[in-house]
């Protein structure tokens, strides 16, 4: 199969796919050169083809399916909510004209939850409008949840046309199961690799929902080890908690003997987040998200996620609560989501996005860029998994 990848950035749905079917070639269109480079570095048997506005479907081979997921900042409840009256929106009609041209077997779109309320919906029937008049496809859409697979708060339309009448079986509803994570945990007896040396396993390798027993710092002590674990509600030595030197000391749900500076520091259990709710906060917990952006202000309101991430944006300013580097201490026991968790939220292997294929190591705010606008690899599979069953066995 030949795969068209539009707005491709680094390369969920071409993931997702390759995961489900047996892809031959893909053809990707992407105008960041962050996400150009990491797409290239991760995928073989690829060829660019610059941005979406130059690409004519006559100059390409039979292709057989159609990603994307065009701008959605003109549609997002974030932004101004232009809708197809914005510039980047409006871009869509350019993937609309490569499904005419080039007549794929199927083809798939993801959006923002905030399409279907965009001008008072108005913009999500002039879409379908548009797919529709293009003739041959069945249409069918559902709002999916990045949470019912990973840990993420993460709300998308998909819609699926498929060419012709189909085996007359529904590619949607995919049903919700939120135990689907730690099912597969439970299968597996293999030790989990930690997120980085010294991080808690907030968000592990395995994708197992965040908790506080996985919420710990490693202080320095006298034992074996050379270290002691410290974990919410346990007391530590706050001066010497970075010392390469002097021995940190840990007081087990107990302070230990207070001398004349008292310097000591409790792993705080729980913190209150400005929220918009009668009391005018939420009390987050260790291994709850907070957005790190708002945190200390009086205006702007916080979100909490309870054990699970919400929905990653370009700047990915999430935060865990007692989840610490053990040399860093920021805001005592809260620090930013790395870009190694984000892309593990949207469900890419460790350091996807850490090196390019010309420009090599990428910084951290092109890699929580490019993490905040990716598709949800697992999103993807499930999707193409449900597409496999409905397409004439001869396309699979």
């Amino acid at each position: 199969m030949n795969h068209l990848d539009l707005f491709s950035g680094i390369g969920g749905f071409s993931l997702g796919l390759k995961k489900v079917f047996d892809i031959k070639h893909t053809y990707y269109s992407e105008i960041d050169k962050y996400a150009i480079d990491v797409y290239k570095n991760n995928f073989n048997n690829i060829t660019y083809v610059k941005s979406v506005t130059d690409v004519r479907g006559g100059e390409l081979p039979g292709i057989d399916i159609i990603t994307f997921g065009s701008p959605c900042q003109d549609f997002s409840m974030a932004g101004k909510r232009k809708g197809m009256d914005g510039a980047r929106s409006s871009l869509i009609s350019e993937a609309i004209r490569l499904i005419e041209e080039c007549r794929p077997n199927f083809f798939i779109w993801e959006n923002v939850k905030g399409t279907f309320s965009s001008n008072n919906g108005s913009d999500f029937w002039a879409i379908i409008q548009a797919f529709t008049n293009i003739g041959g496809y069945r249409l069918e859409w559902q709002l999916l949840n990045t949470k019912w697979f990973l840990p993420q708060n993460r709300e998308r339309i998909y819609l699926v046309g498929c060419l012709g009448k189909g085996s007359g079986k529904q590619i949607f509803p995919i049903k919700e199961n939120i135990n689907n994570i730690t099912q597969k945990v439970r299968k597996t007896k293999r030790k989990t690799k930690s997120l980085q040396t010294a991080h808690s396993r907030t968000i592990n390798s395995r994708m197992q929902f965040m908790g506080s027993d996985d919420t710990f710092i490693k202080v320095k002590s006298a034992t074996k080890k050379g270290y002691q674990i410290a974990k919410p509600g346990d007391a530590i030595n706050y001066i010497n908690v970075n010392s390469k030197i002097k021995r940190g000391r840990v007081g087990k749900g107990v302070a230990q003997t207070l001398d004349s500076l008292c310097l000591q520091a409790v792993i705080n259990p729980e913190i209150k987040i400005t929220t918009n709710n009668k009391k005018g906060y939420e009390i987050a917990k260790p291994g709850d998200t907070i957005n790190y952006q708002n945190l200390s202000s009086k205006t702007r309101r916080g979100r909490v996620g309870k054990g699970i991430a919400q929905t990653l944006d370009t700047g990915c300013n999430q935060a865990v609560l007692g989840a610490m580097r053990s040399d860093v201490i920021l805001n005592q026991s809260i620090r930013r989501l790395t870009p190694i968790e984000c892309e593990r939220l949207q469900g890419f292997p460790d350091n996807w996005t850490k090196t390019g294929k010309e420009l090599g190591e990428i910084s951290d705010s092109q890699r929580y860029k490019m993490c905040g606008n990716a598709v949800t690899v697992n999103v993807v599979e499930a999707v193409a998994k449900n597409i496999k069953k409905v397409l004439p066995t001869k396309i699979n």
